[in-house]
């Protein structure tokens, strides 16, 4: 009986705990958007210098393996310059 009434509870928590995680979620999108409806969220800033000196690193023919290595950047950030690099050359 106890173990029951343990399990319950604890699923009652967790419904709980989930509830105010999805709540905080969506207000937190809303209040992103209204922000960026205003013209006040823009995001980070693009570190101009490290991009275009990862720029470079591509364009002279360096394996991404090698620059994540050198400059410990994600290869993420590589996949968007690289692409953005394919764009200028269409």
């Amino acid at each position: 009986m106890l173990d029951a009434l343990n399990g319950m509870m604890l699923d009652m928590l967790a419904a709980i705990a989930r509830k105010g995680y999805e709540d905080r979620d969506r207000r937190q999108t809303q209040g992103i958007e209204k922000a960026k409806a205003a013209g006040a969220y823009k995001g980070r800033p693009q570190d101009e210098r490290r991009n275009a000196a990862l720029t470079k690193m591509l364009k002279d023919g360096q394996t991404w393996a090698s620059i994540v290595a050198a400059t410990g950047v994600s290869t993420s950030t590589l996949s968007r310059l690289a692409k953005r690099i394919r764009e200028e050359q269409d």
